[in-house]
């Protein structure tokens, strides 16, 4: 991490809101997988340990869940984590980094903690720039705020040309659990970070992991802390990565719900497509002030996407439980 670069750089803005009857402003899952709660408690005598190092189990679940070997993936306290510990060991002062926009801000203050450059370009045309110029592309997909996911083909004729330029390529599947896209993890000079934040609804655990079977991967094993994840969200990660069912049930909710909300909204706003349990919404210049005042009346957090590079006119929404998205869609209609 670049010193100098501490000082200039502050937080980004995120959502989740507890003062709030319902929070739409946060992408978790508003569910978890039955007897987590058992597998949490049981883990604290566990605790009274150090956790196992390297944690095989947790490895395992997660190189089954995503389909790669054991031995490629890192385990993190969440998918920024991993995010980070990919940008250290692959980023140096002075290098240029393409970063999508709009899209999560950590990805550009991260590289500009590094003493780097963010390249900004559109989140949609990035599979299509050259990488050559740059030490690190970065993709998130599904990408947050909007949704919009990448063709398969896009993705790998994208991950050859960032090969042969020896430009890494990280790649955020935080929301890629909730579609049926294949993960990019095993193929060749790509890095993935995954989380369990978003489709096991557990931001608190902080469990995460990257994956990939390149030389950056190697380095991210070499110089991640011993013990990065306590006891319980080792537990509790290897537990909630063997649960298919939830997971299939969890995809067929949102996609169901997301083209219901779709659907209803679109009588009124301009709703981005996307493949991801949130949706972006364009309210019109000069309106998101009024409908984040009257969804707060109602108890109801929407994210302001005015935070997101390049959006003015945009609230983000979740994808929630049938009875609390019918909810959502009275208090819009109202707007």
């Amino acid at each position: 991490m670049d010193p100098d670069s501490t000082a200039t750089v502050g937080r980004v803005p995120h959502g989740g809101e507890e003062a709030v009857e319902l929070d739409f402003s946060a992408n978790t899952n508003p569910e978890m997988p039955s007897g987590v709660r058992d597998i949490y408690n049981s883990a604290l005598e566990a605790a009274r340990s150090y956790p196992p190092e390297p944690p095989t189990a947790f490895c395992e679940a997660a190189s089954d869940y995503i389909g790669c070997d054991a031995d490629s993936i890192v385990p993190t306290p969440g998918g920024l984590a991993a995010i980070r510990l990919a940008i250290e060991v692959t980023v140096e002062p002075d290098d240029s980094v393409l970063v999508p926009a709009p899209s999560f801000g950590e990805y550009a203050r991260e590289v500009t903690l590094q003493g780097a450059t963010p390249t900004i370009v559109d989140q949609q045309n990035i599979v299509e720039r050259d990488p050559t110029p740059h030490a690190m592309a970065i993709i998130c997909h599904p990408n947050n705020p909007t949704g919009h996911a990448y063709s398969a083909g896009q993705l790998k004729a994208f991950a050859r040309r960032c090969r042969a330029a020896e430009t890494t390529l990280l790649v955020d599947e935080a929301f890629l659990d909730f579609t049926d896209r294949p993960s990019l993890a095993g193929v060749d000079g790509v890095i993935v970070a995954r989380s369990l934040t978003k489709m096991f609804g557990l931001p608190g655990i902080r469990a995460g992991f990257a994956a990939g079977d390149n030389q950056t991967i190697a380095k991210m094993a070499a110089t991640r802390r011993p013990w990065n994840l306590g006891a319980p969200a080792l537990s509790v990660g290897t537990y909630c990565l063997k649960q298919s069912s939830f997971i299939e049930r969890t995809r067929t909710r949102v996609r169901e719900e997301r083209e219901r909300l779709t659907e209803a909204l679109s009588e009124t706003f301009d709703v981005s497509p996307s493949e991801a349990p949130f949706l972006l919404l364009d309210v019109g210049e000069g309106n998101v002030d009024s409908v984040l005042t009257a969804t707060r009346e109602r108890g109801i957090a929407v994210r302001d996407a005015r935070t997101f590079r390049g959006l003015n006119s945009h609230i983000r929404i979740a994808v929630r439980l049938p009875a609390e998205n019918d909810r959502l869609l009275t208090v819009l209609r109202d707007v």
